[in-house]
Protein backbone atom coordinates (compact mmCIF):
# COMPACT_ATOMS: atom_id res chain seq x y z
CA UNK A 1 0.00 0.00 0.00
CA UNK A 2 1.37 3.39 -0.98
CA UNK A 3 1.57 6.27 1.50
CA UNK A 4 1.21 9.81 0.14
CA UNK A 5 1.51 13.26 1.67
CA UNK A 6 -0.11 15.79 -0.65
CA UNK A 7 -0.40 19.57 -0.67
CA UNK A 8 -0.82 20.55 -4.29
CA UNK A 9 -2.59 23.41 -6.07
CA UNK A 10 -3.15 22.82 -9.78
CA UNK A 11 -4.69 25.10 -12.42
CA UNK A 12 -5.93 23.63 -15.70
CA UNK A 13 -6.19 26.10 -18.57
CA UNK A 14 -8.75 25.36 -21.31
CA UNK A 15 -8.78 27.23 -24.62
CA UNK A 16 -11.77 29.55 -24.73
CA UNK A 17 -13.08 28.41 -21.35
CA UNK A 18 -12.48 29.43 -17.71
CA UNK A 19 -9.44 28.04 -15.89
CA UNK A 20 -10.20 25.12 -13.58
CA UNK A 21 -8.59 25.34 -10.13
CA UNK A 22 -8.01 22.28 -7.97
CA UNK A 23 -6.46 21.57 -4.56
CA UNK A 24 -5.19 18.14 -3.51
CA UNK A 25 -4.72 17.57 0.22
CA UNK A 26 -4.26 14.60 2.51
CA UNK A 27 -1.90 12.08 4.05
CA UNK A 28 -1.61 8.33 4.09
CA UNK A 29 -3.74 6.62 1.45
CA UNK A 30 -6.86 8.82 1.64
CA UNK A 31 -6.72 12.15 -0.20
CA UNK A 32 -9.21 14.92 -0.97
CA UNK A 33 -9.38 16.79 -4.27
CA UNK A 34 -11.33 20.08 -4.27
CA UNK A 35 -12.42 21.33 -7.70
CA UNK A 36 -14.15 24.59 -8.56
CA UNK A 37 -15.72 23.20 -11.76
CA UNK A 38 -16.48 19.46 -11.61
CA UNK A 39 -17.93 19.49 -15.11
CA UNK A 40 -14.40 19.99 -16.52
CA UNK A 41 -13.65 16.29 -15.98
CA UNK A 42 -17.11 14.88 -16.58
CA UNK A 43 -17.07 14.92 -20.37
CA UNK A 44 -17.54 11.66 -22.24
CA UNK A 45 -14.11 12.03 -23.82
CA UNK A 46 -12.42 11.69 -20.41
CA UNK A 47 -14.47 8.75 -19.14
CA UNK A 48 -12.00 6.05 -20.20
CA UNK A 49 -9.06 8.01 -18.77
CA UNK A 50 -10.82 8.51 -15.44
CA UNK A 51 -11.57 4.79 -15.25
CA UNK A 52 -7.92 3.90 -15.88
CA UNK A 53 -6.86 6.44 -13.27
CA UNK A 54 -9.23 4.94 -10.71
CA UNK A 55 -7.94 1.42 -11.41
CA UNK A 56 -4.33 2.61 -11.03
CA UNK A 57 -5.12 4.25 -7.70
CA UNK A 58 -6.82 1.08 -6.50
CA UNK A 59 -3.76 -1.02 -7.33
CA UNK A 60 -1.75 1.20 -4.97
CA UNK A 61 -4.38 1.18 -2.22
CA UNK A 62 -5.10 4.91 -2.64
CA UNK A 63 -8.50 6.62 -2.72
CA UNK A 64 -9.17 10.23 -3.77
CA UNK A 65 -12.42 11.87 -2.64
CA UNK A 66 -13.47 14.61 -5.09
CA UNK A 67 -15.43 17.49 -3.61
CA UNK A 68 -17.03 20.70 -4.85
CA UNK A 69 -18.17 23.38 -2.41
CA UNK A 70 -17.78 20.92 0.47
CA UNK A 71 -20.05 18.35 -1.20
CA UNK A 72 -18.92 14.85 -2.05
CA UNK A 73 -19.04 14.23 -5.80
CA UNK A 74 -17.17 11.00 -6.36
CA UNK A 75 -14.39 8.80 -4.89
CA UNK A 76 -11.81 7.23 -7.15
CA UNK A 77 -9.48 4.31 -6.41
CA UNK A 78 -9.56 1.95 -3.44
CA UNK A 79 -13.34 1.77 -3.08
CA UNK A 80 -16.09 -0.63 -4.10
CA UNK A 81 -19.09 0.90 -5.83
CA UNK A 82 -22.56 -0.72 -5.68
CA UNK A 83 -23.66 -2.68 -8.72
CA UNK A 84 -26.07 -0.04 -9.98
CA UNK A 85 -23.33 2.61 -10.07
CA UNK A 86 -21.08 0.30 -12.08
CA UNK A 87 -23.75 0.36 -14.80
CA UNK A 88 -23.14 4.11 -15.04
CA UNK A 89 -19.35 4.36 -14.57
CA UNK A 90 -18.20 1.05 -16.07
CA UNK A 91 -15.98 0.21 -13.08
CA UNK A 92 -16.35 -0.64 -9.39
CA UNK A 93 -13.43 1.68 -8.57
CA UNK A 94 -15.52 4.86 -9.00
CA UNK A 95 -18.07 5.46 -6.26
CA UNK A 96 -20.52 8.32 -6.81
CA UNK A 97 -21.40 10.56 -3.89
CA UNK A 98 -24.60 11.70 -5.58
CA UNK A 99 -25.97 10.32 -8.82
CA UNK A 100 -27.97 13.52 -9.36
CA UNK A 101 -24.90 15.76 -9.07
CA UNK A 102 -22.91 13.40 -11.32
CA UNK A 103 -25.55 13.64 -14.06
CA UNK A 104 -25.68 17.41 -13.65
CA UNK A 105 -21.91 17.67 -14.06
CA UNK A 106 -22.03 15.45 -17.17
CA UNK A 107 -24.77 17.62 -18.64
CA UNK A 108 -22.78 20.82 -18.01
CA UNK A 109 -19.66 19.26 -19.54
CA UNK A 110 -21.29 18.87 -22.95
CA UNK A 111 -19.56 17.29 -25.94
CA UNK A 112 -16.94 14.58 -26.04
CA UNK A 113 -13.72 16.60 -26.30
CA UNK A 114 -11.32 15.30 -23.62
CA UNK A 115 -9.69 17.68 -21.16
CA UNK A 116 -7.30 15.36 -19.34
CA UNK A 117 -3.93 14.34 -20.91
CA UNK A 118 -4.12 11.04 -22.72
CA UNK A 119 -1.75 8.08 -22.93
CA UNK A 120 0.16 9.59 -25.85
CA UNK A 121 2.04 11.75 -23.35
CA UNK A 122 3.30 8.73 -21.42
CA UNK A 123 6.63 7.01 -22.18
CA UNK A 124 6.31 3.59 -23.86
CA UNK A 125 6.00 0.65 -21.52
CA UNK A 126 8.71 -1.98 -21.25
CA UNK A 127 7.88 -5.07 -23.28
CA UNK A 128 7.09 -8.11 -21.16
CA UNK A 129 8.36 -10.67 -20.74
CA UNK A 130 11.93 -9.53 -20.99
CA UNK A 131 13.22 -12.16 -23.39
CA UNK A 132 16.86 -12.24 -22.18
CA UNK A 133 15.71 -13.04 -18.65
CA UNK A 134 13.88 -16.13 -19.90
CA UNK A 135 17.02 -17.84 -21.19
CA UNK A 136 18.87 -20.20 -18.90
CA UNK A 137 22.53 -19.34 -18.58
CA UNK A 138 22.66 -16.64 -21.27
CA UNK A 139 26.10 -16.17 -22.78
CA UNK A 140 27.53 -12.76 -22.06
CA UNK A 141 29.35 -11.24 -25.02
CA UNK A 142 32.99 -10.48 -24.50
CA UNK A 143 33.29 -6.76 -23.99
CA UNK A 144 36.23 -4.53 -24.70
CA UNK A 145 37.52 -1.15 -23.72
CA UNK A 146 40.20 -1.04 -26.38
CA UNK A 147 40.71 2.40 -27.85
CA UNK A 148 42.16 2.18 -31.38
CA UNK A 149 43.74 5.58 -30.74
CA UNK A 150 45.36 4.23 -27.55
CA UNK A 151 43.50 6.85 -25.60
CA UNK A 152 42.33 7.18 -22.04
CA UNK A 153 44.93 9.80 -21.14
CA UNK A 154 47.26 7.36 -19.30
CA UNK A 155 49.37 9.17 -16.72
CA UNK A 156 51.51 8.90 -13.62
CA UNK A 157 50.88 11.38 -10.83
CA UNK A 158 53.79 12.09 -8.48
CA UNK A 159 52.67 11.87 -4.87
CA UNK A 160 53.88 14.92 -2.98
CA UNK A 161 53.30 14.83 0.74
CA UNK A 162 53.75 18.53 1.44
CA UNK A 163 51.67 20.54 -0.96
CA UNK A 164 50.68 24.13 -0.30
CA UNK A 165 47.13 25.36 -0.96
CA UNK A 166 48.15 26.64 -4.39
CA UNK A 167 50.42 23.74 -5.36
CA UNK A 168 49.43 21.01 -7.82
CA UNK A 169 50.49 17.40 -8.20
CA UNK A 170 53.01 16.82 -10.97
CA UNK A 171 51.40 14.79 -13.77
CA UNK A 172 53.42 12.85 -16.37
CA UNK A 173 51.52 11.90 -19.55
CA UNK A 174 52.64 8.47 -20.71
CA UNK A 175 54.02 7.30 -24.03
CA UNK A 176 55.52 3.96 -24.96
CA UNK A 177 59.13 3.52 -23.85
CA UNK A 178 59.20 6.17 -21.12
CA UNK A 179 61.89 5.73 -18.47
CA UNK A 180 62.09 6.62 -14.78
CA UNK A 181 65.47 7.32 -13.20
CA UNK A 182 68.00 9.93 -12.11
CA UNK A 183 69.73 10.35 -15.48
CA UNK A 184 68.85 13.68 -17.13
CA UNK A 185 67.85 11.80 -20.28
CA UNK A 186 65.04 9.91 -18.52
CA UNK A 187 61.43 10.80 -19.24
CA UNK A 188 60.72 11.15 -15.51
CA UNK A 189 63.75 12.38 -13.61
CA UNK A 190 63.74 11.80 -9.85
CA UNK A 191 66.67 12.16 -7.46
CA UNK A 192 68.14 9.23 -5.55
CA UNK A 193 67.34 6.59 -8.18
CA UNK A 194 69.49 4.46 -10.43
CA UNK A 195 70.29 6.15 -13.75
CA UNK A 196 67.44 4.14 -15.30
CA UNK A 197 65.31 2.52 -12.61
CA UNK A 198 62.16 1.48 -14.52
CA UNK A 199 60.62 1.55 -17.97
CA UNK A 200 57.00 1.98 -19.06
CA UNK A 201 55.65 0.24 -22.12
CA UNK A 202 52.35 -0.08 -23.94
CA UNK A 203 51.91 -3.69 -25.05
CA UNK A 204 49.96 -5.37 -27.84
CA UNK A 205 46.95 -5.89 -25.53
CA UNK A 206 46.57 -2.11 -25.06
CA UNK A 207 47.82 -2.52 -21.49
CA UNK A 208 50.35 -0.33 -19.71
CA UNK A 209 53.23 -2.20 -18.02
CA UNK A 210 56.04 -1.12 -15.71
CA UNK A 211 59.31 -3.08 -15.98
CA UNK A 212 62.08 -2.95 -13.40
CA UNK A 213 65.47 -2.11 -14.98
CA UNK A 214 67.75 -1.47 -12.01
CA UNK A 215 67.19 -1.35 -8.29
CA UNK A 216 63.80 -2.19 -6.73
CA UNK A 217 60.48 -1.18 -8.26
CA UNK A 218 57.34 -1.87 -6.24
CA UNK A 219 53.65 -1.87 -7.18
CA UNK A 220 51.30 -1.71 -4.23
CA UNK A 221 54.26 -2.48 -1.99
CA UNK A 222 55.35 -5.69 -3.73
CA UNK A 223 58.65 -5.84 -5.61
CA UNK A 224 58.00 -6.60 -9.29
CA UNK A 225 59.94 -7.45 -12.42
CA UNK A 226 57.09 -6.59 -14.76
CA UNK A 227 53.58 -5.55 -13.72
CA UNK A 228 50.37 -4.49 -15.47
CA UNK A 229 48.98 -1.19 -14.23
CA UNK A 230 45.38 -0.38 -13.43
CA UNK A 231 43.92 2.92 -12.34
CA UNK A 232 44.96 3.54 -8.75
CA UNK A 233 48.10 1.39 -8.93
CA UNK A 234 50.89 2.89 -6.76
CA UNK A 235 54.39 2.60 -8.20
CA UNK A 236 57.23 3.09 -5.67
CA UNK A 237 60.77 3.76 -6.89
CA UNK A 238 63.35 4.66 -4.28
CA UNK A 239 61.71 7.17 -1.95
CA UNK A 240 59.21 8.33 -4.57
CA UNK A 241 55.64 7.22 -5.23
CA UNK A 242 53.64 7.65 -8.41
CA UNK A 243 49.99 6.70 -8.99
CA UNK A 244 48.80 5.38 -12.36
CA UNK A 245 45.51 6.65 -13.78
CA UNK A 246 43.64 6.12 -17.04
CA UNK A 247 40.20 7.37 -18.00
CA UNK A 248 37.46 4.85 -17.24
CA UNK A 249 36.40 4.24 -20.85
CA UNK A 250 39.87 2.89 -21.67
CA UNK A 251 40.92 1.33 -18.36
CA UNK A 252 40.31 -2.38 -18.91
CA UNK A 253 40.00 -3.19 -15.23
CA UNK A 254 36.55 -1.57 -15.02
CA UNK A 255 33.83 -1.41 -15.98
CA UNK A 256 33.38 -2.70 -19.54
CA UNK A 257 36.07 -5.37 -19.62
CA UNK A 258 36.02 -5.73 -15.86
CA UNK A 259 35.37 -8.54 -13.44
CA UNK A 260 32.12 -10.44 -13.13
CA UNK A 261 31.04 -12.11 -9.92
CA UNK A 262 33.07 -9.82 -7.67
CA UNK A 263 36.80 -9.51 -7.14
CA UNK A 264 37.22 -13.29 -7.14
CA UNK A 265 35.22 -13.70 -10.34
CA UNK A 266 36.56 -14.84 -13.69
CA UNK A 267 38.24 -12.06 -15.66
CA UNK A 268 36.99 -11.98 -19.25
CA UNK A 269 40.08 -11.51 -21.42
CA UNK A 270 40.39 -8.61 -23.80
CA UNK A 271 40.33 -9.59 -27.49
CA UNK A 272 43.48 -8.72 -29.46
CA UNK A 273 43.80 -5.01 -30.06
CA UNK A 274 44.25 -5.62 -33.81
CA UNK A 275 40.73 -7.05 -33.94
CA UNK A 276 39.16 -3.68 -33.25
CA UNK A 277 41.70 -1.31 -34.78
Amino acid sequence: MAVVHAALDLDLERPGRPTVRTRLRGAGNRLTLEVDDPSAFAGAGDAAGVRRFAEALSSQGIAIRVEHGGRHLVTLGDVTAPWWQRRVTGTRRIRLGSLRRAWAARARAGGTTPVLPDARLLPPRTLLPLVPTMRRGPRRPVTTTHDPARGGNPRLVLVQERLGPDDEHLVHRLHDGMTIGSHPGCSIVLPGLAPVQARLRHDERDEWMVDAVSGVTRVHGAAVVSQMLRTGARVDVGGHSLVFARDEHADHGRPFGGRIGGEAGHQIPQPPRDAIA
